[in-house]
């Protein structure tokens, strides 16, 4: 068995990253498994034609499931409630702890409840634009086929979505799309959504189909035979090490965002389950597609350590707009309507503040770059409901996103509803993640990844509300029967922790924790992590060009190689022992963030988040490639971490028209 699981520091090398600019040779294109027939048609058949696993059989099959989010914990509850034996792993202190409680906003369904247009098939259509053609038809389509599922399982389950008058669910509507099709409960959805899928797997955990082990992490994937077969995993508790067996291996650990240190995500949120599947063989794809958020709450100084995010639901109501001089630093209250840009309502006047996620961000930076900015360093836009309180009243707006009003009163000091909010783009959400086929199956055959931890649904750029809707349909309705039809396919070899694939990654986790805690050096694992982020932020951001790639190529291996031989990891790994977990964490973004990237440099053309400064239109717009890149890259392990081959897995659009993006 070949080992890929401790680096040695790499040099720094000595002349500039040399990729070619265009498209990389193609060693052999990836098969997503995608069915025949019509694309209605699809899921449903493939469902009928996929093997069952009789249920006096499925008490003899262990599932691992590596994550407590919607998509992990819907995943355990529903296959403890199909009689399968689960192992749910998570490294929060409770599965009710997972980051999947900060999304605010809504989630998507094509319930058409406003008699306004929409559809099953609208919403795949806007899902694949808003991804910027760069999604696979075949699992969006599925996906806004499941959406009016979701929306009856948690209403069963007790999720208090918000009402009409009248009784029946409200909706409010999102970036991107021209009809209101997003289910809310207030701005606190990602928790009412995780408070019912927790409840559906505290029920399995009553009955014994699920054992739980909360503050545990997975260090290391094992597989054997070609086929994941386990996890090894630290009590993050008491710091004992040691192996999960399994049928079957799902990851759903959502994204990798705090590669650039401040982002939207929770501090813990970290790369390193999919990122040690990367290290055994699983193909990691479009790494470099990364979502800026427009309305956060701008950066405070230099030492704040995360950002916060303003859901994208304020959208709805507040109107977003910078003074027309650049430099005016009067109070907002004192700039008068004639004197003030709203650029979005300007310059995309069909969707106007609701423009789609990338679009706003970018037009933000661009009104911030002139000059035109508010607030210290004059990074931020203002978001006002002076107009909206005007014309619903106070009481309307604090019933929509009251919570919310006062999470920003609480950390900015200032009142929203009298004055206009100051908003900035920051790192929210990650498109790419580990390549899976319509199965939702990685290159590694029974490892399965779920939510944000693949790449299949949100092409360049995810919608807004899109989020939760992925994480619960592939929990709920994909993964139970193609997990089950891989079990049912397959004759899998007995085997136990004593196996010697076992032993020898569990020794090499091992090992790689006495290295991090032998080093003894003078650098805390935190300024290495502030280090590269604001690496990655500048050179890969939220516009990228060759020569910044070329120059963070050039730098991050030499933090790398500082890292191993200048860390301070101070205490033991017998025990509780945060700045240990911060260490492995932090060890595993600075391997990957050359990996994005090399991806960024790769794709010259520009795509949704992923903006190329040396492609783009007359008018500042991202300019997409469709002859060169209308495919998935996926990377592959290849020796080492510098030279990873390239897979390609073409996109074929036969449903939608492949057309420049526009939203004016």
């Amino acid at each position: 068995m070949t080992s890929n699981a401790i680096s040695p520091p790499a040099p720094a090398p000595t002349v500039p990253f040399d990729l070619p600019t265009g498209p990389a040779p193609m060693e052999r294109l990836l098969d997503g498994q995608v069915p025949p027939g019509p694309i209605e048609q699809k899921w449903e058949r493939h469902k009928f034609e996929m093997k069952l696993v009789n249920p006096s059989n499925r008490r003899r099959f262990k599932v691992v499931v590596v994550g407590s989010g919607l998509a992990g914990a819907s995943l355990s509850a529903t296959l403890g409630e199909l009689g399968y034996n689960v192992e749910c792993f998570c490294y929060q202190d409770s599965a009710r702890r997972a980051h999947s409680i900060a999304a605010q906003g809504g989630i998507n369904a094509a319930k058409n409840y406003r008699n306004d247009g929409d559809s099953v098939f609208r919403l795949f259509y806007d899902t694949i634009k808003g991804g910027d053609f760069r999604a696979r038809e075949a699992n969006v389509h599925r996906l806004a086929e499941l959406s009016v599922n979701i929306i009856d399982q948690c209403v069963a389950q007790g999720v208090p979505f918000a009402r009409e008058y009248g009784g029946l669910l409200d909706n409010r509507s999102f970036g991107g799309a021209q009809v209101s099709r997003t289910f809310y409960a207030r701005g606190q959805t990602g928790q009412q959504l995780l408070i019912g899928a927790y409840s559906a797997l505290s029920r399995q955990i009553a009955d014994g189909q699920v054992a739980m082990y909360p503050s545990t992490e997975m260090l290391d994937l094992v597989v054997i035979d070609g086929r994941a077969r386990g996890i090894i995993i630290r009590d993050l508790s008491t710091g004992e090490i040691s192996a999960r067996v399994g049928d079957a291996v799902v990851l759903a650990t959502g994204g990798y965002s705090n590669v650039f240190y401040l982002s939207t995500n929770a501090k813990g949120c970290n790369v390193m389950a999919i990122w040690r599947a990367y290290r055994r063989g699983a193909a990691f794809a479009n790494p470099c597609f990364t979502q800026i958020h427009p309305t956060c709450i701008p950066v405070s100084g230099d030492y704040q350590s995360k950002l916060t995010l303003m859901s994208e639901s304020l959208r709805n109501d507040g109107r977003i707009w910078v003074p027309k001089t650049p430099g005016d630093g009067r109070n907002p209250a004192d700039i008068p309507e004639p004197e003030r840009d709203y650029y979005l309502e300007r310059l995309y006047p069909s969707y106007g503040n609701l423009a789609p996620r990338d679009i706003a961000s970018r037009a933000a930076k661009r009104v911030c770059d002139e000059g035109r900015g508010v607030g210290p360093g004059g990074l931020g836009v203002y978001l006002d409901f002076g107009n909206a309180i005007e014309r619903l009243g106070v009481q309307v707006i604090r019933e929509r996103y009251g919570n919310l009003f006062e999470m920003y009163d609480r950390i900015t000091g200032e009142d929203p509803y009298t004055q206009p909010m100051r908003i900035y783009p920051a790192v929210h959400y990650t498109m790419g993640g580990l390549w899976v086929d319509y199965n939702l199956m990685s290159t590694i055959p029974g490892l399965f990844v779920l939510g944000e931890a693949n790449f299949s649904d949100h092409g360049a750029n995810r919608l807004g509300a899109s989020a939760l809707m992925q994480g619960l349909a592939d929990g709920y309705f994909v993964a139970p029967p193609t997990v089950g039809d891989y079990l049912a396919s397959n004759k899998l070899d007995q085997v136990d922790a004593d196996h010697p694939a076992f032993r020898e990654v569990e020794q090499e986790a091992r090992a790689r924790i006495d290295r991090l805690l032998s080093i003894k050096g003078k650098r805390t694992v935190d300024s290495f992590h502030r280090e590269l982020g604001q690496l990655m932020w500048d050179d890969c951001g939220m516009a990228r060009n060759d020569t910044g790639l070329r120059h963070a190529l050039s730098k991050i291996p030499e933090i790398r190689a500082e890292f191993w031989e200048n860390v301070d990891v101070p205490g033991e790994s017998g025990d509780l022992n945060q700045s240990l977990e911060r260490a492995g964490r932090v060890a595993d973004f600075l391997e990957f963030a050359e990996l994005l990237c090399i991806d960024a440099l790769h794709r010259t053309e520009s795509c949704g988040g992923h903006f190329r400064e040396e492609s783009q239109t007359g008018e500042g717009e991202a300019l997409r490639d469709d002859e060169q890149f209308a495919y998935v890259a996926a990377w592959q392990m290849n020796g080492s971490l510098g030279s990873p081959t390239l897979l390609k897995e073409p996109l074929e659009f036969e449903n939608i028209h492949l057309a420049q993006r526009s939203y004016k």
